[in-house]
């Protein structure tokens, strides 16, 4: 395994140092939106905006790709973010700071699927579970790794903005100085949303629910922080809290996932988020309670994601899991655009705890859900279905359709060999 990192070390450093980046701009916007009087309403629509650009980033990446190649594709959008960050402390303005993370999510959308894209070609067959595994958690660290900077550095400066700036620039050297030419992938036409609701109602419907959770975690948790008074260590805190729960429990959900019927184990992780999620509205929102909750919500809802995924590739032939899964990444995009905006209209009118609520009632709707399904349709043997591989929902077509496609193999090779 080690010999299998060392390999791509360089590549997934530099991955750590763009999330790094990535998780300070989105708290910032929570922290310093909050200092400089935005309303929740207005930090909901620039929470969206990234969503928005990712959405429409990941539509587009692989036609730049296609046109002038990875390797310009990556500067060109990694310059632009950098500019992008350093424009935030200048332009302190609603409809700026909207267009400027319209521009964020669409070129980090590009960034991942040029870094997946390199990752994946290093990999083999042996070899790309642990890849794409080390892949999430370099992502992952990096957001928990940001958290600690914005925790210990002057939110009201310009100083915040320059170092993720920086680090996202410093990223570049190791991918692109690693990083050798990569086929050009064929431009894959997402799945229609009717023939993926018909290959796994379950897995689309909970997809779409669990784009509004995710979003509302990553952009509004650091906008309800501010508003219910928390100090910025708190704050970053509080966010370091949901991305280490995700990181904590990949493993027990993943080990469970190869024993029991999936669904049984979508109901029980929705159920338990959702519990969770209404702690800090029944209880006094003690800082304990918070990180408590953050902790379980994070790591109920990012195995949620793999999970489903998981669940819809095993009613899936292996060649039409590349379009499946840009339908599985467009169904998540729209969302994800959906839960901040929602979320602050909650807490517009009936209090901050409205964070907590949609939340809350998101995850119930994806157990009712699953529920529903359970009665209406027979699932696949616990033999039958393919492996679980954690996967993050910041991740690209290129990420999602790679595990889809190393599960598949894995399963072949099993029956190949029994």
């Amino acid at each position: 395994m080690v010999t299998v990192i060392l390999r791509v070390w360089a590549l997934l450093f530099g991955v750590f140092l763009i999330m790094i980046g990535n998780g300070m701009q989105s708290t910032l916007m929570g922290v310093r939106g909050g200092l400089e009087g935005f309303s929740t309403s207005e930090l909901s629509v620039v929470t969206s905006a990234y969503f928005a650009g990712f959405l429409i980033g990941s539509r587009l990446a692989s036609s730049l790709i296609r046109s002038v190649g990875h390797v310009r594709v990556f500067a060109a959008l990694g310059s632009f973010m950098s500019a992008g960050l350093i424009a935030f402390p200048m332009i302190v303005e609603p409809w700026a700071w909207v267009l400027i993370r319209l521009l964020l999510g669409f070129c980090l959308s590009g960034v991942y699927v040029s870094a997946e894209s390199w990752l994946n070609n290093k990999a083999t067959n042996a070899t790309r579970g642990t890849i794409l595994s080390a892949y999430m958690l370099a992502q992952t660290f990096g957001m928990v790794g940001a958290q600690a900077l914005v925790g210990v550095t002057p939110v009201e400066t310009f100083a915040a903005f320059a170092i993720a700036s920086i680090l996202v620039s410093l990223s570049f050297a190791p991918i692109l100085l690693s990083a050798s030419p990569v086929p050009i992938a064929d431009n894959i036409q997402p799945m229609s949303l009717k023939r993926l609701y018909q290959a796994s109602p379950l897995a689309t419907v909970g997809t779409l629910l669990l784009g509004g959770v995710f979003a509302a975690q990553l952009g509004m948790a650091s906008v309800y922080g501010s508003a219910i008074g928390l100090s910025t260590g708190q704050i970053t805190t509080f966010v370091a809290s949901i991305f280490l729960g995700s990181i904590v429990f990949q493993v027990p959900v993943g080990w469970l996932s190869d024993m029991f019927d999936r669904r049984l184990l979508i109901l029980g992780v929705a159920v338990i988020g959702g519990v969770a999620s209404l702690t800090p509205w029944v209880f006094s929102p003690s800082f304990p309670i918070l990180l408590g909750t953050g902790f379980i919500m994070g790591g109920m809802a990012s195995p949620l994601y793999s999970l489903l995924i998981a669940y819809c590739n095993d009613y899936l032939e292996l060649e039409d899991m590349p379009a499946a899964s840009g339908g599985i990444i467009f169904i998540y995009g729209v969302g994800a655009i959906a839960g901040p905006l929602i979320t602050g209209q909650m807490m517009n009118l009936i209090g901050n705890n409205g964070f907590w609520l949609f939340i809350a009632g998101t995850f119930v709707a994806i157990a009712g859900w699953c529920a529903h399904r359970m009665t209406v349709r027979v699932a696949p043997s616990v033999d039958e279905a393919g492996e679980y591989v954690s996967l993050s929902p910041t991740a690209s077509q290129v990420a999602v359709t790679a595990v889809a496609e190393w599960t598949a193999e894995q399963e072949e090779e099993a029956d190949g060999g029994s």
